[in-house]
């Protein structure tokens, strides 16, 4: 398809090609030749102020014209049944389309002032989605599916590939032992506060393990992989290899257990770095972090997903991309399940500040296990009811659902008892 606007932006190269390269997968090209674009006898798209012959037409709203960032006045309406924004009159579609996506995948709204959590993170009720309730599906697709119709209808010769749901599980290992690892002094240091809880239990459960009489609690990798096997499922493990700080507390990065365990199941899956939450402020520390993942797996590590989530756009991404990570798979909300760019399909970073399109490739996940627990304070079965729901919607745009999971929620450990069995229920969902 050819398509027509008088002037070729970078927000335009890279909206065009997030709507007809990434998500369509069919061929367009961008002419600001006017007269090249009316002698064209082809399939085309006039995307300007004004309409010229009878050709397919839509009306931008303006926002991909614009340079920098400020203040956006959205109002909500509906189309077919669907939430819009960004309005345009006198067209076939009542609004515009490609500024609206543009809007939500660049995350246009996180470059704006707004009130971040306590751990400096842009929270899901600030969002717009969770604002207008549309936070649960994956809007742009739902917009795009529509949108396809219409040009199906306006050009029958155009043949859109067939897509199908694919899934992608993610696994972070923050703490990949409960007891095992710690090096003496934080060992001795649990022994000393549960004396003084007078938790009898706790001393001779950590007394057994470090003796090798029980397993650990958080050893639970035996479990994933055969799980992972049954269902034939692709997996991505994280893992945080940052020094002990507030916030980082797993296991010794020198241990060879934990290396052992490292090299182990990056066998079956692939690996990526997480990024340790002091890291995001200090470039250097995330460059160590990456080399010792390298160092270990003797692989080039260019899968990220940053620890507490701790996602600050752009200065996180552009942080990624100066060390080489071609992926990263933190776009999602700690506090909330859902789309945080209102996509399930992986799209390429755009910095707003810079005006330029990036190599970074965002995987957008939509569910974690601890956002259940720990934020919605929801139990198993309740949890699963939403993330059916999630898949749903992902399936109804052969789109790409990814969850996020950690190790210990297959424990069955303290407050992890009664949640070992719901990743398995929720691959049988997916598999249905």
């Amino acid at each position: 398809m050819l398509i027509f606007t008088p002037k070729i932006t970078n927000r335009i190269k890279y909206t065009f090609q997030l709507v007809f390269s990434t998500v369509y997968n069919i061929n367009h090209s961008l002419t600001d030749d006017i007269d090249f674009f009316k002698s064209y006898n082809f399939e085309k798209l006039n995307y300007s102020n004004k309409q010229i012959d009878d050709e397919f037409y839509l009306r931008p709203h303006g926002l991909l014209d614009e340079k920098g960032i400020s203040d956006q006045d959205l109002n909500i309406s509906k189309w077919n049944k669907l939430p819009i924004f960004f309005q345009v009159k006198n067209c076939i579609l009542p609004f515009d389309i490609f500024s609206a996506s543009f809007f939500l995948v660049s995350r246009y709204e996180e470059y704006l002032p707004h009130i971040k959590d306590r751990f400096g993170r842009f929270t899901a009720k600030e969002s717009f989605a969770f604002k207008n309730n549309f936070l649960e599906i994956p809007l742009i697709n739902l917009w795009l599916k529509e949108f396809q119709k219409i040009i199906e209808l306006k050009f029958p010769k155009i043949i859109f590939p067939k897509k199908k749901f694919t899934y992608q599980s993610t696994i972070d290992i923050d703490n990949a032992y409960f007891f095992l690892e710690k090096g003496v002094v934080r060992t001795a240091a649990s022994f000393i506060r549960s004396a003084l809880q007078l938790d009898k239990e706790s001393i001779l459960e950590r007394r057994d393990v470090l003796l090798g009489k029980l397993s650990d609690p958080y050893d639970t990798y035996d479990y994933q992989l055969k799980l992972n096997e049954k269902y034939n499922i692709d997996v991505v493990y994280f893992f945080l290899l940052a020094d002990y700080g507030l916030n980082d507390k797993n296991c010794l990065t020198q241990s060879r257990k934990f290396q052992l365990l490292i090299k182990h199941l990056s066998d079956y899956a692939k690996t990526g770095i997480h990024p340790s939450y002091s890291s995001n402020d200090n470039i250097d520390k995330l460059l160590i972090e990456k080399k010792r993942l390298e160092d270990i797996t003797k692989k080039e590590v260019k899968f990220s997903r940053q620890h507490f989530l701790k996602l600050e756009i752009p200065k996180t991404y552009r942080n990624l991309i100066e060390l080489s990570i071609s992926d990263d798979y933190t776009m999602g909300y700690a506090s909330y399940f859902g789309f945080r760019a209102s996509i399930c399909t992986p799209f390429y970073f755009y910095d707003l500040e810079e005006e330029l399109l990036t190599k970074l490739k965002i995987h957008p996940f939509s569910i974690m296990d601890a956002t259940f627990k720990y934020y919605l304070k929801l139990n198993p079965h309740e949890t699963l009811e939403k993330i059916k729901l999630i898949i749903d919607e992902v399936k109804n745009v052969d789109g790409h659902f990814i969850s996020l999971w950690h190790n210990e929620t297959w424990s069955n450990y303290k407050e992890w008892e009664g949640w070992m069995h719901l990743y398995e229920q929720m691959l049988i969902h997916i598999k249905k």
